[in-house]
């Protein structure tokens, strides 16, 4: 519980070891793919995980496995105090994860989730003697390109989608609320470094997934863009130290980004090392006709054509400052590792399928409207 600023477990005594005591922690969208891990983590080592989902749902590990939580509530973040009692769920800290990942859904819904939504959830926190957590992401840089500091949101940026404009105003009224604060900025997760495992793959693999089954002959991608891809275990981890650790990073931002970004061209180049799949090619964006590209690639590149056409480098002094944690690097072999894994999920067309190459159809047709996480 919060007095004075400083945090005091529930039920504990406060001390300087705080990151040694053990927490209660309510995570919103737990049933989603950070939520899920986060509470894995924290779970494992002890501290008292609530978790909150919208809809009765188990709430899993990154590996898939079930979380042992002290105690599963439903709750809705449209709600005011998400529905919840906070008197009854009194809290350490709030981890936010619940948020609507549709890029390109109309801004009222946007607006309705990841804006409103954190002020119900702020208010649950604050109602509640918490701490809050709020996890957001690293493209609230918009179109900046360069070195993206670890602080907030400048007046007048410019940004990819409603999506992205969102959660910099989600982050606006964190920072007004008069919580006590931490905001998380991962940037585009993937599997585990080891073995490339995730529970659910992002939409924006979509477009690598039309690639491969000849849907996309073309990826039109910048010459120097990146993409900053970073791997879930740091992620989550991330999360579960900050929250431990949560006196000494309050009022920071704080990315959860890669060392270092690959060229936006680095899954392409992947998809291409596999003979059995299709090999688009790279090619500057003004010489590609949209227009004439199947419906699913347009719509596609329509939500995510931006990404591969910027080079933000994110600043992630904060995490390695704060806790200790480094990412391990985004290489080509941790790439590999991912496309092993889809092979593995049947996500991209195995070897053992001759007619990979041939295969653009329902499967393919059916991956804009892919389930995207949306408050989970």
């Amino acid at each position: 519980m919060r007095h004075g600023g400083a945090l005091r477990p529930v039920g504990r005594q406060s001390g300087e070891e705080r990151s040694s005591l053990l927490l209660t922690v309510l995570v919103t969208g737990a049933a989603g793919l950070i939520g899920g891990d986060v509470c894995a983590r924290l779970a494992a080592r002890g501290h008292r995980v609530i978790g909150m989902v919208r809809r009765r749902a188990e709430v899993l590990g990154n590996d898939g496995a079930p979380v042992p939580l002290a105690r599963m509530v439903s709750g809705d973040v449209t709600l005011p105090l998400m529905g919840l009692n906070p008197v009854e769920l009194r809290c350490d800290v709030v981890i936010h994860c619940a948020a609507s990942l549709v890029f390109d859904a109309p801004e009222p819904e946007l607006e309705a989730i990841n804006v409103a939504g954190t002020r119900n959830a702020l208010a649950f926190a604050q109602a509640a003697g918490a701490g809050f957590l709020h996890v957001s992401t690293a493209y609230v840089c918009g179109l900046e390109e360069g070195a993206i500091a670890e602080a907030p949101v400048p007046p007048g940026r410019r940004f990819a989608n409603n999506y992205e404009a969102s959660k910099a105003r989600g982050e606006e009224v964190v920072e007004q609320w008069g919580v006590p604060f931490v905001i998380a900025r991962p940037s585009i997760v993937l599997g585990e470094h080891s073995s490339g495992t995730i529970r659910d793959f992002p939409t924006l693999c979509n477009v690598f997934r039309l690639m491969a089954r000849g849907r996309l002959s073309q990826f039109p991608a910048v010459e120097g863009a990146t993409l900053d891809l970073v791997p879930i275990c740091h992620v989550a981890e991330g999360i579960a130290r900050l929250a431990e650790r949560f006196d000494a990073a309050q009022g920071h931002h704080v990315h959860l980004s890669a060392d270092s970004p690959l060229p936006a061209r680095a899954l392409a180049d992947a998809v291409c090392r596999q003979s059995h799949l299709h090999h688009p090619e790279v090619v500057d964006p003004a010489k590609v006709d949209i227009s004439a590209l199947p419906r699913v690639a347009q719509a596609m590149l329509a939500t995510y054509g931006s990404y591969f056409t910027r080079n933000p480098r994110f600043v992630a002094d904060n995490i390695t400052r704060l806790t200790g944690l480094t990412c391990p690097p985004a290489d080509a072999a941790w790439i590999d590792r991912l496309v092993a894994y889809a092979f593995t999920r049947d996500y991209l067309p195995s070897p053992s399928r001759p007619s990979a190459r041939r295969d653009s159809g329902a499967q393919a047709r059916r991956v804009h409207p892919e389930p995207s996480s949306a408050r989970p």
